[in-house]
Order: structure tokens, then sequence, then C-alpha cells
């Protein structure tokens, strides 16, 4: 059924706070815009005239069909070569979604979204709809084709699972940009010892490479131990920049509304790292390098003044 020029334009209209809905449950920017654009298929082919409430109408296909989409992905993730990691979103892109109060910058926080990981999928649209959107649990049960009763018990179980998941204390931009001047300063001294003062003492480091990517298949957990691989890691050498093919420039930016460097090469991001900071110090870097994860960052980086590199590495 042909759509009219209205029709068309209220879609639109709707699609960034799918495309921010998608991919919170999603976890991947790529299959958010996928679930986004089915979505619109299906507006589409519904005889539009029949829908009373677009904006419900839409959410609630759209949230079935990630909800489709989370089954199948986990049991391709079982099957994932080495450790699975979201796909970040830069600062200022609209998938980020809103981000007005606490509970919406904590809900696409990196932290959280790699803890959403280990929820149900009920669980997490339950705990998307309700924190980062802020509907109702009666429209959450409409969506759900579940009780209001049983929308309020997932998002209790759900909000027990991200809290047990080291979710972040929120710090300024100034002292998170500090702190991140700061580390950049110690993983290039040389010397573990200032890196070790930067980090809590329960720090982890992991990275996701797809298979396609050297990254360490178990992370890397304690102080001393992550300490000693990001001064590896920003260790020039010819085998590494024979590896990445040059001597990328590393930026300061931010990532799901977290500090984060972002490592660019002629142009295309192949590494952002995001830093989980907390008044205790630096409590987690988790970086992204698999090429199919950074493909929606490397349009947004060519689309945006970023500034001058803070170092060219390797």
């Amino acid at each position: 059924m042909a759509l009219t020029m209205n029709d068309v334009d209220r879609f639109e209209a709707a699609r960034p706070r799918l495309e921010a809905i998608a991919y919170r449950l999603l976890g991947s920017a790529s299959e958010a815009e996928d679930a986004v654009q089915e979505t619109f298929l299906r507006w589409q082919a519904s005889g539009v005239d029949r829908v009373e409430v677009p904006e419900a109408w839409l959410t609630k296909v759209l949230t079935n069909l990630c909800l489709n989409q989370l089954t199948s992905a986990r049991a391709r993730r079982e099957t994932y070569v080495g450790q699975w990691l979201p796909e970040p979103v830069l600062a200022g892109d609209p998938m980020l979604g809103p981000a007005d109060t606490a509970e919406q910058r904590e809900s696409v926080s990196y932290a959280v979204m790699a803890v959403l990981e280990r929820l149900s999928p009920n669980e997490r649209a339950v705990y998307v709809l309700r924190e980062a959107f802020d509907y109702p649990h009666r429209e959450i049960a409409e969506i759900l084709d579940i009780t209001e009763a049983a929308s309020q018990q997932i998002l209790h179980r759900a909000k027990k699972h991200v809290a047990q998941g080291k979710a972040r204390t929120e710090v300024d931009e100034a002292a998170a940009r500090r702190i991140v001047d700061e580390f950049l300063a110690a993983a290039t001294s040389g010397r573990t010892e200032p890196l070790v003062r930067l980090l809590t003492q329960d720090a982890i480091a992991v990275g996701d490479g797809g298979g396609k990517v050297p990254a360490r298949a178990k992370a890397f957990e304690g102080a001393l131990a992550v300490a000693k691989f990001m001064r590896g890691l920003f260790k020039p050498s010819k085998a590494k920049r024979a590896l990445v093919g040059g001597s990328p420039e590393v930026y300061a930016t931010s990532a799901n509304g977290d500090p984060a460097l972002v490592v660019v090469l002629d142009g295309r991001v192949i590494g952002v790292m995001c830093l989980e900071v907390t008044p205790d110090g630096i409590a987690a870097f988790r970086n992204q390098v698999n090429p199919d994860k950074l493909e929606r960052a490397t349009r947004r980086w060519a689309a945006t003044d970023h500034g001058d590199p803070l170092l060219r590495v390797f």
C-alpha cells in the first residue's frame, strides 16, 4: 500500500526515538537501523489509516522485532570469537536518545549496555522502555502482551541485575576529562606505577575484536594487570604499525556518555576505548576494535569537527 507524504513524515518524525529504543535493546547500531527499517516496511503494509495511535503501534512493532532479534542474537553470541561488547555510539549521535535524567544517561552508558546483555529479552525491554523512555507500566504491558503487575516485577528484577553489574557513578565532565588526560600521560610514560594510581583496585580491561582484530579473549583484572596491559598497548613498535597499517591518531571525546578515546587512521575509526570513571578512579576500559561495529562511528566522525589529536601512537 502506497504511503502519502504525510505518512512518511509521521514515520520520519518517530525515527530518532525508534532508533534510540532499538539501539538500547540490541546493543548494535547497525542492527537497530535494520530493525527500524523493517518497522517502516510494516508501517507501509499496515493500512496506516487504521492505526489509531501511530507512536504506540510503531513502538510495539519495533520492540517485538527487537525481542525476536535478541533471541537469535543469544545463539549467535555463544559462538562469537572472544568477548562481545556493544557497538559504541559517539557524542552527538541522535541514536543515544534522551539524556535529561540520570536514569536516561545511565541506560545508554557503555557499562550498563554491557550489563544489559545479561538480562532476558523481556527484562531488557521493560528496563529500556521504563528507565530510558519513561513509558508507564500500562503501555509497556500492552507492548509486551503482559500484565501491568508483571511489568513492574520484571523492572524490579532488571534494576537489581543492573545494580549488581556495577552501574557507574556519574562524575562531571571536567573531572572526567582531567582523568583521561592523566591516563594518557601515564600510559605513554612507559611506567606502571602512575597508571596503577589512576585505577580502582578491581579495575578491568576488556576488548572486542570479533575475531577480525587481535583482542584478548579473557579480561585483564586488577589494577596491576590492567596497568601493565595499558603500558604495553601504548608502547610504540614496528609490529603494531604494520598490524594497523600506519600510525593512528588518538582523540578525546565521549561515547555513550562516557569519556572515550577514539583511534583514527586515515579518517577511519579503528578503535573506541570507553572509560568507566568513578570517584575512586578508572574502573574499566572497554575497547571496541571490531571493524563491523565501528562503521557508524566512522560515518559520525567524518561528519563532525573533532579538533586536534592528543597524540599519534605506535
